[in-house]
């Protein structure tokens, strides 16, 4: 196992890299932990999972709202839950946004931690300590930041993933690219989805790399007042798409980030349009699309991103750097039309 420890601002979070789930049991007590995942993965990992309390959810992001909430609530009441009980969400975001919600609400607050299974929790979801439901057509409406206190990576969790899985991840890995990592950025062009999946130490080198993009972005800006904002490249168009056409989380983001690069040609002098898109494309996700632009319009003025009259949007100057720019709601929705 190999260790690092980030410092946020009231707690810290220790990443466990090249772990394995059979290590679960070193960092927390099994009868004083209760691990919540979803039927598919713990169906694929039974044996592992023998001797521990386990609370298992339907799978998907329609049962990320606050009703499965409750009736996980319910369940940590009947297991005499209490104050000294660590939470273990195992699975991907939809997994992790759970267990760190109910974490935070339950009697004030519990103790947690993840152990990410998919490629998209693993170099996002799981880091940052965001942990929210949604409401309605509103992605993560609902929620809190809170820290997790331990992430244990084991990326042969991800040998059962299905194709459109990884595809997923990988929009998050071009994302950090993007915004902060041209060195990545170039990485990515030369190799591609079955290079990373045959081999694992390109993978777990390209995982905590991506891990730490993440966590240094967020330690300098844990609440998104201003640097963390540029987590949210291609997810403000992406989540209005997303829940209306029931889109992958993945391939929303692909979209939002393949407009949001021509949008940074028209407003920020962006000249590399065309290799983002390339470079979406060369990892089997979508890059143009119809959409209707009054209702993912109408959607996209509730983001959680606008402040006042502008929207604040995730431009690129150039490929590896992101910038925060303010643009009116109806000057947006023109340039997006005009696309």
């Amino acid at each position: 196992m190999k260790h690092k420890r980030y410092q946020f601002s009231t707690s810290t979070t220790d990443f466990y890299f090249d772990a394995s789930l059979s290590q679960l049991g070193k960092l927390v007590n099994k009868q004083q932990a209760i691990i919540i995942t979803d039927d598919n993965i713990y169906k694929a990992h039974a044996a592992k999972l023998k001797g521990w309390n386990t609370i298992v959810l339907k799978p998907g992001e329609e049962y990320k709202v606050q009703a499965t909430i409750d009736s996980i609530i319910e369940q940590l009441i009947e297991m005499e839950a209490d104050r000294k009980t660590t939470l273990v969400g195992l699975g991907g975001g939809v997994i992790t946004d759970i267990t760190g919600y109910t974490a935070s609400v339950y009697m004030r607050g519990l103790s947690f931690g993840f152990v990410p299974t998919s490629l998209l929790a693993m170099v996002d979801a799981a880091i940052g300590g965001k942990n929210g439901i949604d409401v309605g057509v509103y992605k993560n409406m609902v929620g809190i930041i809170r820290q997790p206190k331990f992430l244990l990576y084991d990326v042969s969790l991800l040998k059962s993933l299905p194709e459109a899985e990884w595809q997923n991840g990988f929009a998050e890995i071009i994302k950090h690219a993007c915004i902060k990592d041209a060195a990545l950025f170039s990485i990515l062009e030369k190799n591609d989805l079955p290079g990373f999946q045959k081999n694992k130490k390109l993978l777990s080198a390209l995982v905590e790399r991506n891990a730490n993009i993440k966590s240094k972005v967020v330690q300098r800006d844990e609440f998104e007042k201003g640097e963390r904002r540029l987590l949210n490249y291609g997810h403000t168009l992406g989540h209005a798409l997303e829940n209306q056409y029931e889109l992958s989380h993945g391939q929303a983001v692909a979209i939002g980030m393949t407009y949001a690069a021509e949008i940074s040609e028209q407003l920020a002098g962006f000249k590399q349009a065309e290799r983002v898109v390339q470079l979406i494309g060369r990892y089997g996700l979508p890059t143009y699309a119809s959409f209707d632009t009054k209702k993912a319009f109408a959607v996209l003025k509730m983001d959680k991103k606008r402040e006042k009259k502008d929207i604040h949007y995730i431009l690129l100057s150039k490929i590896g750097k992101g910038i925060v720019q303010p643009i009116p709601p109806p000057q947006l929705e023109k340039t997006i039309q005009a696309l």
